[in-house]
This record gives structure tokens, C-alpha cells and sequence, in this order.
């Protein structure tokens, strides 16, 4: 079972859906999950498909991520737009990630209220608690309550 960054371990299997989000296929790693929210922040899903797995070829957990020079960043995530501010987002949400010191996604920079539903629905299982504002987030979330309908997965 996969483990959070706090310890606790992962408590549900987020079910597959017909919406294909990035997230479903990024689970059980809740670092990828949050450098994908990271990713989606003002660009579409057809541009972070283009980066992402080169992104984690490259990059492929929080350590290694520790040893990239922003240029070498930037050269990835260009097509994305903002590529220095995002760079500079990513590496420094990075940092705050590794740290632990934080409780929800939000507490990290650059995790706004999207970062922190996925967070919720993908990593704790607590998809009740959750209003997205997200279009594709919300069809996920509808998905999760006609096909398990009040059964809460959090423990």
C-alpha cells in the first residue's frame, strides 16, 4: 500500500473512469498527482501529455528533482507557457514538499484549491468533502457518486 507523505497509508483505490483523468493513471503517486495540478494550472491536458512523462523519465520522484537546474527544466516544460515561472513554482513546490511540513496540498506552494480537491479525492479517499470547480474534476466527481454513491472511502 502506498504511503503519504505523513506516513499514513493509502486507504482506497480510486476506481478508473471513462473521463481518463492524468491523476487515474498518476496514482498511487502522490507527488505525481501534484506536480501534474502543477502542470495543468493555465494551460490543457493536450499540452502536459506532451511533457509530463519526459518530465518523470527525467525526474521521476521528488529526490531526483532536487539535483535540476532550472534551465534544464525549462527546456521540458517550455511548451506548457510560463515555462520560467512555472520552473520556478516546481522546483520550489518541490522543496516545501520535501520538507513534510505541511498538512493538505494547499499548504504547499503553488497547490491552490484545484491541487488540494485532487489531493483529497486521488490521495485520501475523502471525495465526499469535496465541491470541485474543475470541469473535468467534476465529472470525475460525479462518476465517484453514481458509481459508489453515499459510501464514504476515507477512514
Amino acid at each position: 500500500m502506498y504511503k503519504l507523505h505523513m506516513g499514513v497509508k493509502m486507504a482506497w483505490t480510486p476506481p478508473k473512469s471513462p473521463h481518463g483523468l492524468i491523476q487515474e493513471d498518476l496514482w498511487p503517486n502522490e507527488w505525481r498527482i501534484l506536480i501534474a495540478c502543477l502542470m495543468l494550472n493555465l494551460t490543457t491536458r493536450k499540452q502536459v501529455d506532451s511533457v509530463i512523462y519526459k518530465f518523470f523519465d527525467k525526474w521521476p520522484d521528488p529526490i531526483s528533482l532536487e539535483t535540476a537546474g532550472a534551465q534544464d527544466l525549462e527546456d521540458i516544460i517550455k511548451p506548457l507557457g510560463m515555462w520560467k515561472k512555472r520552473s520556478q513554482t516546481i522546483l520550489r513546490f518541490n522543496r516545501e514538499y520535501l520538507t513534510g511540513k505541511w498538512k493538505t496540498a494547499k499548504d504547499i506552494h503553488g497547490c491552490g484549491k484545484y491541487a488540494d480537491d485532487c489531493w483529497r479525492i486521488f490521495c485520501l479517499g475523502d471525495w465526499m468533502g469535496v465541491s470541485p470547480q474543475d470541469h473535468a474534476l467534476n465529472k470525475y466527481h460525479d462518476f465517484l457518486t453514481k458509481t459508489l454513491g453515499s459510501q464514504q472511502t476515507k477512514e
